[in-house]
């Protein structure tokens, strides 16, 4: 049948509605985020419909620096894999990003209440709005039913994955499905794992294999995949609160049992195959292919979140990382890598190397040779990033390899690049299938080839021989750096809490983060995790 023009109106204007969708969470973060959409008020057309669930989707970009500083942050700073140094009077802020790489917070300190309460409530707000749209959806017909049907398992699946969020850094938390406004308890990390399995299995029986590119960055089967592979390959993490494993060197998926009454690796195992035999999506022929500003094109992204060369619309991470005088919006000259880091990657054979600047630097888009202030011309000092930061409290600017796996947007506006972010790539799926065969004990010698599957657009001499689990953290640290994965594996090998250059080794307690006294605050009913 042929398309109404009103109907291809609402397809194609999916994108910009989805980018200009409410962000809330980087407001009045003391306070229990509020909607200012009811049931009563909107949602009374399938126009209405649409502009609610993008406003849930665009939520996922308060996770991100430039948008509040939340869970990506928090991901990344707390692990080995990401520091910022202070420089001169630059990135101090209270000492809070400091705070986050030592993993020295506590319920009441700079970091807690600024960062780690950012993602509390930049959690909870994704939540309340989604439970804002599915309460008038659920409760009345709207648009055609399967249309209907297909809306509300997108936002049963969105909000799935904010508790995804919330669990990963917090453990249990108040499970809320309702638009009442009431105080909560707080329920078992397994119990919140269990709801968010039930929710994503129930909206991936409804949500299509594929979507066409008009609708680009909505949720499929697959994007549900690759959350659920992600959870079960942290099962070991994911069902047991604080303290209950973190003195083992693996937490193991093997033990665990999921819904089916299936072993969590064979589970994790089964999503990943989902996903890499579906013929939806393959392995790009170049890594860069997932990074760049048309990575809305790669074959690999699974689930992304979307940003635009649009004003306050864009991909912040350039604007974290490059020196003031290397894009021409004026940078901040913050986010570094470790040495250690660094000097990890395969120098001469891995192609994945070329994600960090290092060395004499240059303007991204020009080419031009960078100095430490204006005027190479006459004699002003060149701008060397050194993988040594010699003192993480009085760092010099040229100290820490920088961060440049999404290349600048030629179509940039100001410091709004359109690169999309993958919280789920092809590549990990072959990661995680490896590792739960290793696991689980599932049967064959495939993780070496599933390893081999994935390194191989980046090698031209491969020198990899085995694949225990060691291998595998291994590669996904040279795979998947800086793209929020890092303080998942390094909890579930066993490694968060050691010693690395710029941290000693602290208590177990640490794997989970503390729920913010502003938010015991708000509501008496929380408990706080244990160590805290």
């Amino acid at each position: 049948m042929k398309q109404t023009m009103s109907m291809r109106t609402i397809r194609g204007a999916w994108l910009a509605a989805l980018l200009l969708g409410s962000m809330q969470a980087c407001t009045n973060l003391d306070e229990p985020p509020k909607s200012d959409i009811s049931p009563g008020t909107f949602f009374n057309n399938e126009a209405e419909a649409l502009a609610g669930l993008s406003g849930v989707y665009a939520q996922l970009r308060g996770a991100f620096p430039g948008y509040c500083c939340a869970y990506y942050a928090l991901s990344e700073i707390s692990t080995d894999e990401m520091v910022v140094p202070t420089r001169g009077q630059d990135w101090y802020d209270n000492g809070r990003w400091l705070e986050i790489h030592e993993q020295g917070w506590t319920p009441g300190s700079p970091s807690t209440l600024q960062d780690i309460n950012s993602a509390w409530v930049n959690g909870y707000t994704g939540v309340a709005n989604a439970n804002v749209a599915l309460s008038a959806l659920q409760s009345r017909l709207i648009m055609d039913s399967a249309k209907q049907a297909g809306v509300i398992a997108e936002l049963r699946a969105l909000r799935a994955f904010y508790y995804y969020q919330l669990m990963d850094l917090f453990g249990g938390v108040p499970v809320v499905t309702t638009t009442d406004v009431a105080l909560h308890d707080r329920v078992s990390r397994d119990s919140v794992f269990k709801f968010i399995e039930a929710e994503l299995l129930a909206a991936r029986t409804v949500l299509p294999r594929t979507r066409d590119a008009a609708n680009n960055g909505r949720l499929t089967k697959g994007a549900v995949d690759a959350i659920l592979a992600s959870m079960y390959i942290n099962a070991g993490v994911f069902t047991k609160d604080a303290g209950a494993f973190s003195a083992v060197a693996y937490n193991s998926c093997a033990t665990i049992t999921v819904a089916g009454g299936l072993g969590a690796c064979q589970a994790a195992k089964d999503r990943a195959d989902s996903t890499i035999l579906s013929g939806v999506y393959q392995l790009a022929d170049t890594f860069v292919k997932n990074f760049r500003a048309d990575n809305n094109l790669s074959p690999e992204n699974i689930f992304v979140v979307k940003f635009a060369p649009r004003d306050g619309l864009g991909f912040p991470i350039l604007q974290t990382t490059l020196h003031y005088n290397q894009f021409s919006t004026t940078p901040w000259n913050g986010f570094s890598t470790l040495a250690q880091t660094y000097t990890a990657f395969d120098t001469l054979n891995d192609k994945r190397k070329s994600i960090f600047l290092v060395g004499p630097q240059f303007n991204v888009e020009t080419g031009d040779t960078v100095c430490i202030r204006p005027g190479c011309d006459k004699g002003a000092p060149r701008l060397v990033f050194t993988p040594v930061i010699a003192d993480v409290r009085a760092a010099t600017e040229g100290e820490g390899v920088r961060i440049y796996k999404w290349p600048y947007d030629p179509n940039h506006v100001a410091q709004n690049n359109g690169n999309d972010f993958a919280y789920f790539r092809l590549a990990e799926m072959y990661l995680i299938k490896a590792e739960a065969e290793i696991d689980g004990a599932t049967g064959t010698p495939a993780p070496l080839a599933l390893l081999r599957s994935v390194r191989a657009r980046s090698f031209t001499v491969d020198t990899l021989s085995a694949a225990p689990l060691a291998a595998v953290l291994r590669e996904r640290l040279f795979e998947l750096t800086f793209e929020g994965k890092r303080r998942q594996d390094l909890i579930r090998f066993g490694q968060y809490t050691t010693a690395w250059q710029f941290k000693t080794a602290g208590a177990p307690h640490l794997t989970l983060m503390p729920i913010p006294q502003s938010q015991i605050d708000a509501n008496p009913k929380l408990v706080q995790n244990t160590g805290y």
